[in-house]
């Protein structure tokens, strides 16, 4: 909502007289009183500035013959959109002052409520993602050991891939499934978790390659939750000067299962070869004969895992998350009621009866900040359904692709591809073996010649596969909480992204130098010692930092490259439907060009190429600029 209500309270004119002031003051009080439960510096106190022009402003002689009916209009005169039907906008004039504000606080966010639920459920998919990369290249080779490791490396792509794939197949359908009245965001997302869960549960106890691709992508079909999740945020926290904070949350999130799903992939992994006096034949636990299940399928358990985490999310979602639709939020929702009931009786929470409208004023043009998204929630007025505002009209589909939206969706699919990629050939190159000189591969006459001519990985096992993901989850997560939201809020989204996006090809230059730092272990043992981790460290700072400012920056882009409001889910569909087909085309193809550069001695082949598109990234990202979300106006609506 436009905050420039208040420019009779923070510029009163100055030729006012005491008199004039001391009515100024009284009515402030009995506006206070009119305003119920909500409080008055709430309402017009805590964000004050002039307005753009003095006609704006409130006359102080309206001020001092005020009534109940002239103040309601007063609330009301400034709103940005005149039609119940366009929701608010942020004018030029709060995003200059965005930028000259203090950093907004994590504790000045809105319903945090609600973006703890999606932090949770936006947890257990990184969560269960990454776990995979720990293990993947040694349960691939577990289907079949006699396949080289470029072929091995090749399959983890294609693994990789799967998932993105099935996402673009079907991320637009859910994108506008989640803007219809018979979807909503809510249904969008629970279905995605439950659809991850028996993916997860069906790629653990594969047995061939073939049928773990086949649940990888089972997942992606059923699974378009990060665009309706950035969705729901957008319409959770409206001002833009919460922006920085809020859309940081699920990247931040991102970090967070980073640092656990790989330790936890990596020490669940074949737990009867890793653990065999707990789990193995006159073990604690496996008794006699040990765990036979566990001996069938070695990487189950890891998996398994994953599904507890999505269905103690999938059960969040359907009890305390509330719908943020237009067409939807107005529909009953058991589960909501449910999840009500037990935190007032069980957890015992003193649950808000919110802001009641005010039935004297018409405030249907005004969206509170901190009234309740949904009309389940608690303290939501009972309005007939005859007296309820109707839907916005919906931008046709045909009129979405503005020219800043095709660039914006561009830039930010060079982004995931690359970003996607590195995700997979980190994987494959921390599992690589090493260089041996008394078993070369490739044979004779081939002779490493750095700084082209040089392979092999660093044949980590998992548990340390883990350990180098959760450095990079612990980095990221460090420069998220404490220099992304102040370097993002001077800089601004469209310039922070394009500074950042410089890192990337820096970083895919370096990476394959890891090979050759000197090692405490001969090969073909893992990769040890101090110069090896301070190697790691430095490299997946560069990569980190990059992708810290990148990716949130990157959401805000795409949100306010929104033509239309009616239109947000769909562009978000659409975004993540890009991503996913960039995502899978760059593991598939990286993945065989790594394969390739180990047969001919040049393990860095694949990662100087991926910089190269990291590059085009970086021009592309040139032609984009922070839009308003709101770009074209529809019949009825004005600015």
């Amino acid at each position: 909502m436009s905050k420039q209500y208040d420019h009779a309270d923070a510029a009163p004119r100055s030729s006012a007289s005491s008199s004039d002031t001391g009515s100024i003051e009284g009515d402030k009080n009995d506006r206070r009183k009119s305003l119920g439960d909500l409080d008055y510096d709430e309402f017009v106190g805590s964000d004050r500035r002039p307005g753009p022009s003095t006609q704006d402003a409130v006359p102080v002689d309206d001020v001092s013959h005020s009534g109940r009916d002239r103040r309601a209009r007063d609330l009301l005169l400034n709103t940005n959109l005149h039609s119940v039907a366009a929701s608010p906008q942020i004018d030029e004039t709060e995003q200059i002052e965005a930028v000259n504000e203090k950093p907004i606080s994590w504790r000045a966010l809105p319903r945090k409520d609600q973006l703890l639920v999606l932090t949770l459920s936006r947890l257990s998919e990184p969560l269960t993602q990454t776990s995979l990369g720990s293990y993947i290249f040694y349960q691939l080779r577990s289907f079949d050991p006699t396949l080289p490791d470029s072929t091995i490396s090749y399959q983890v792509g294609i693994v990789h891939a799967s998932f993105p794939a099935a996402q673009f197949l079907t991320a637009i359908a859910w994108g506008r499934f989640a803007d219809s009245e018979h979807g909503g965001r809510k249904r969008v997302i629970w279905i995605g978790l439950l659809g991850t869960m028996f993916s997860m549960i069906g790629f653990g106890f594969s047995h061939s390659f073939p049928m773990a691709v086949l649940f990888r992508c089972l997942g992606g079909v059923l699974n378009g939750n990060i665009g309706v999740m950035r969705t729901m945020v957008s319409e959770i926290i409206k001002e833009k000067k919460y922006q920085s904070r809020a859309f940081l949350i699920l990247p931040m999130t991102f970090n967070v299962g980073v640092i656990i799903g790989p330790i936890l992939g990596g020490l669940l992994a074949d737990p009867v070869g890793s653990y065999p006096s707990v789990f193995g034949p006159d073990s604690l636990l496996g008794g006699k004969t040990g765990f036979q299940w566990l001996k069938t399928y070695p990487y189950a358990l890891p998996n398994l895992m994953s599904a507890i985490f999505l269905l103690f999310s999938v059960i969040g979602v359907l009890l305390f998350l509330e719908e943020t639709s237009e067409l939807c939020k107005h529909k009953p929702d058991t589960g909501l009621r449910i999840g009500r009931w037990i935190r007032r009786h069980i957890f015992r929470h003193q649950i808000s009866d919110g802001y009641s409208a005010i039935p004297t004023y018409d405030f249907a043009d005004v969206e509170l900040q901190t009234t309740p998204i949904s009309a389940t929630s608690p303290g939501f007025p009972s309005t007939p359904l005859a007296d309820r505002p109707k839907p916005r009209a919906k931008l046709p589909f045909r009129r979405i692709w503005t020219s800043n939206l095709i660039f914006t969706l561009i830039s930010h699919g060079l982004l995931a591809m690359h970003v996607g990629t590195f995700n997979s050939l980190w994987f494959i190159f921390l599992s690589t073996p090493r260089y041996d000189p008394s078993s070369p591969n490739p044979p004779p006459p081939y002779h490493p010649n750095p700084p082209f001519h040089f392979t092999g990985g660093l044949a980590l096992p998992p548990p340390r596969i883990g350990l180098a993901l959760a450095i990079l989850g612990v980095i990221g997560i460090t420069l998220q909480l404490f220099l992304y939201p102040t370097l993002s809020h001077k800089m601004g989204a469209a310039k922070c992204f394009r500074s950042f996006i410089l890192l990337f090809p820096l970083t895919y230059a370096l990476t394959p130098f890891l090979s050759t730092i000197p090692s405490w272990s001969e090969a073909p043992k893992g990769a040890s010692g101090p110069a090896v981790w301070a190697a790691i460290t430095g490299v997946l700072s560069i990569q980190v930092a990059a992708r810290t400012f990148a990716l949130p920056c990157s959401a805000i882009l795409i949100n306010n490259a929104s033509p239309h409001p009616s239109v947000l889910g769909t562009v978000h569909g659409i975004a993540q439907s890009v991503s996913s087909l960039t995502r899978t085309f760059g593991p598939i193809m990286f993945g065989y060009i790594f394969g390739r550069g180990l047969d001919i001695g040049m393990v860095g082949l694949a990662w100087w190429i991926l910089g190269c598109v990291a590059i085009a990234g970086a021009i592309a990202g040139r032609f984009l600029y922070e839009g308003d979300g709101h770009a074209i106006l529809l019949e009825g609506e004005e600015r």
